[in-house]
């Protein structure tokens, strides 16, 4: 389900997207910045006003099992998130659309959203981002430092072991210039 982002939150769209006509912006935070897994004509480090990134997603697919889940990223309400806007042409709005849905919604803990974004240029845009869905039962929530260290540690999946899915996405923060200072202080543990 796509949401668009109102004064009042989020709500339905009857829509699939905006204007099919038009370039499609995809906001990344975690690992599309530095695995999209799709075409794109430009990539800009963009901020995204009113989400915060977290490791507050239980991930039993990727970097974790149901047995022992760990920890991916996901959009929080509140403050701010710096990362990376990628434009992709309109003849592969649909084909990204669908990837994009078939990797990020595969058990709906994320929610679609449309919401404005600022680029690096200055230039506004409107971008598709994953936030996450604070009803849903992965959902964890804000967890205290210490104890997503442990879980991060232990954890591994289909891609891969938690702790470089952290590494790598701490990584691309510091080759863009983006500071974040919880995933600093969490990689420095790890």
């Amino acid at each position: 389900m796509l949401v668009s982002m109102t004064e009042n939150g989020l709500f339905p769209e009857s829509r699939e997207s905006p204007a099919l006509n038009a370039d499609l912006w995809v906001f990344a935070y975690g690992s599309l910045m530095w695995n999209p897994g799709f075409a794109y004509s430009a990539r800009r480090k963009a901020r995204l006003v009113g989400w915060t990134r977290r490791l507050c997603i239980w991930s039993h697919h990727y970097r974790g099992t149901p047995e022992r889940p760990g920890l991916v990223f996901g959009l929080d309400r509140g403050g701010e998130c710096h990362g990376v806007a990628f434009r992709v042409e309109p003849l592969l709005r649909a084909q990204t659309m669908e990837y994009l849905r078939k990797r990020e919604l595969i058990s709906n803990v994320y929610d679609e959203l449309e919401a404005p974004a600022v680029l690096d240029s200055g230039e506004s845009v409107h971008v598709l981002a994953y936030v996450a869905n604070a009803g849903h039962p992965q959902y964890a929530g804000r967890l205290e430092p210490t104890t997503t260290l442990e879980i991060v540690k232990g954890a591994a999946g289909l891609m891969g072991r938690n702790v470089d899915y952290v590494r790598s996405t701490h990584s691309e923060l510091i080759q863009l210039g983006i500071p974040d200072a919880e995933l600093d202080w969490l990689t420095e543990q790890l």
